[in-house]
């Protein structure tokens, strides 16, 4: 009897160590408080009703409250700030020109930057080219070139556009390493991610759209370009089948869009997302065991992204194009030729 009685008091104790730091917790946030609201006083705290104490504390702490969420947001979407913690941030200007928003945000700065770094890249690789003799092998930064275009040229504009690939593939080439650079660039320290940017995906996908459009034109005609409107129905098909190919026109380039800027986009949040849970938490146990391992993982997992979206995105333009040129029957002919 008297070792169960001894378990129950040592049980009792523990519970009061819990509950006594809990209670004497909140009773001191209570009273700090109520110090902190300016002008008034501890007896009008007290004779004041529970919702104009409330009020009165949320007027005081509202401004320096900062949601987890509001930050995230604010680092992916674009504005005219361009932060750079803890030195401060640099207000980019505003431009309105004849009813039109055309300031400046950090997401064109990062698309004129990664312009400017693409140019110089392959300024010095062309030189170095320039430089070479035949029997020399490229090294370094050259060599790394030579392989993604060489790697973009076989494997991406040849395999899927087939015949008169070399046309598309200054195009395919640029868009390639374009979107690689921005990708990368948003992982960098103070960077953004321009192809997190749904508008700048959207002009992307213009482009392939457009230049999809004009490969079909030249291929097959004004005359072959509408008969692909029809599918090869019977005309009596043709109420169902010219809506549904003319709407499949633009699904492409939709399907572009929505993949580089959802990617790039998401990529970002998890990764702020965990940081956030040990400052929710605070908790440095959870920083150490789940944050900084997990966002450093979903960060690597970042930088294959970077190179697989800007594959993917080259890739589909190639085979959009491809498809669009690619003349009916070609493939059967060429079979029946080989076999004769």
């Amino acid at each position: 009897m008297k070792r169960i009685n001894v378990q129950r008091t040592k049980a009792l104790l523990k519970v009061f160590a819990v509950l006594v730091p809990l209670l004497l917790n909140g009773f001191s946030i209570a009273a700090a408080s109520t110090e902190q609201l300016p002008g008034v006083s501890r007896n009008e705290v007290a004779a004041a009703p529970a919702p104009a104490v409330d009020a009165a504390h949320g007027a005081v702490a509202a401004p320096e409250e900062e949601k987890a969420g509001d930050v995230i947001m604010h680092h992916i979407l674009n504005n005219r700030e361009f932060a750079f913690p803890p030195f401060g941030s640099v207000e980019l200007p505003e431009i309105k020109l004849g009813g039109f928003d055309i300031s400046i945000t950090k997401h064109v700065v990062m698309l004129w930057v990664v312009s400017a770094i693409l140019l110089v890249i392959f300024s010095i690789v062309g030189a170095k080219y320039k430089k070479m003799t035949p029997s020399q092998a490229p090294k370094g930064l050259v060599n790394a070139m030579e392989a993604l275009v060489e790697f973009i040229r076989t494997d991406v504009a040849k395999a899927n556009i087939g015949k008169d690939y070399e046309k598309y593939l200054t195009y395919l080439l640029t868009v390639f390493f374009f979107i690689l650079l921005c990708n990368l660039m948003g992982l960098v320290p103070y960077g953004a991610t321009a192809t997190g940017n749904i508008n700048v995906t959207l002009t992307l996908a213009t482009f392939t759209f457009f230049l999809t459009q004009i490969a079909a034109l030249k291929a097959h005609g004004i005359k072959g370009y509408l008969a692909h409107l029809t599918g090869g129905t019977h005309p009596a098909l043709w109420i169902i089948m010219i809506p549904i190919e003319f709407i499949g026109l633009f699904t492409k380039p939709v399907a572009l869009t929505i993949r580089l800027f959802a990617n790039m986009t998401a990529g970002h949040i998890v990764i702020l997302s965990l940081i956030f849970i040990s400052f929710i938490l605070k908790s440095y146990i959870v920083a150490v065991v789940m944050s900084v391992p997990f966002s450093i993982f979903i960060y690597l997992l970042e930088l294959f992204v970077a190179f697989l979206q800007a594959f993917i995105f080259t890739m589909l333009s190639a085979l959009f194009i491809g498809l669009a040129s690619a003349h009916e029957g070609h493939d059967e002919h060429e079979a029946g030729v080989a076999s004769h």
